[in-house]
């Protein structure tokens, strides 16, 4: 995997997922066969996982058995059969509407809460690509941010709304002095002064959306920059880049919300023919 340039999360999340099979076999990882894969499975549904995740840990097992069979030239069969896998929904995304937006904002008296959600609101950053924000990646003068790492390993260039350049301009003043090159950093208790990680983030979110009874994710803010964008008249292509889709079958779900959002507004057209 790093030799594919995967990143270090990426491989943290692959390794755990394999820990978690091998501490569960009772038997070595070169017997395991098909039976004992589909009784995985059904522990991972006892466990309560979503099919998503079910399918994450399938993956990682699969890949480990590869690279036994290919790489370590062990003579076995894969007991993962590429059937294996959980059927998923395929919800559409969820976006907040203007009014929702002022209500959220409204209640975030943090600076750099400020900063950060407003990056993923104004500009569709990752909650992952807030948290690995260097200082060395925004361009004030060009108003724009540089994502160096982002998902799939793709950089990209993404620009900053006047509100977004003022919220982080007012951070940028009362950030404490760090030797951290990342923006964002703990305010309080023991990691006072470090970067703050990911899970930090969705706290924070995750606090806001109690105190304002919305139902909010960071994901919803970039959704929500999506949507915008679309209803703004912006090519699928251009979207696509924006926010660093890897696929373009990811950017046309917005047109479906899109679609949606119309129809829950349409008029009845007997009401048009009584009025």
């Amino acid at each position: 995997m790093k030799r594919r340039n995967c990143s270090a999360h990426t491989v943290k999340n692959y390794m755990n997922k394999l820990k978690h099979f091998v501490l569960w076999l009772a038997v070595p990882v070169e017997d395991v066969t098909h039976r004992k894969i589909l009784a995985y499975i059904g522990h991972l549904v006892d466990k309560r996982l979503a099919p998503k995740t079910v399918n994450c840990h399938l993956d990682s097992i699969r890949g480990f058995y590869d690279y036994l069979r290919y790489e370590e030239e062990i003579c076995l069969v894969n007991p993962v059969r590429r059937g294996y896998v959980m059927r998923l929904s395929r919800p559409l995304p969820r976006h907040l509407r203007d009014e929702q937006v002022v209500m959220l904002l409204a209640a975030i008296h943090s600076r750099r809460d400020q900063a950060m959600f407003r990056l993923m609101l104004r500009s569709g950053l990752r909650v992952e690509e807030v948290a690995n924000l260097t200082l060395r990646a925004i361009d004030v003068k060009r108003r724009r941010v540089y994502v160096e790492d982002g998902k799939g390993a793709k950089g990209r260039v993404v620009y900053i709304s006047d509100d977004a350049l003022k919220a982080l301009g007012a951070y940028l003043r009362v950030r404490p002095s760090s030797r951290a090159k990342k923006v964002f950093l703990v305010e309080k208790g023991p990691f006072r002064g470090r970067p703050i990680s990911v899970r930090g983030i969705q706290k924070r979110i995750e606090y806001y959306a109690k105190k304002t009874g919305l139902k909010v994710s960071c994901h919803h803010l970039r959704h929500t920059m999506a949507s915008r964008l679309l209803e703004a008249g912006i090519p699928l292509e251009t979207i696509s880049g924006i926010m660093g889709h890897i696929s373009m079958d990811t950017t046309r779900i917005y047109t479906k919300v899109n679609i949606e959002a119309l129809q829950s507004v349409a008029i009845d057209p007997e009401e048009v023919t009584h009025a």
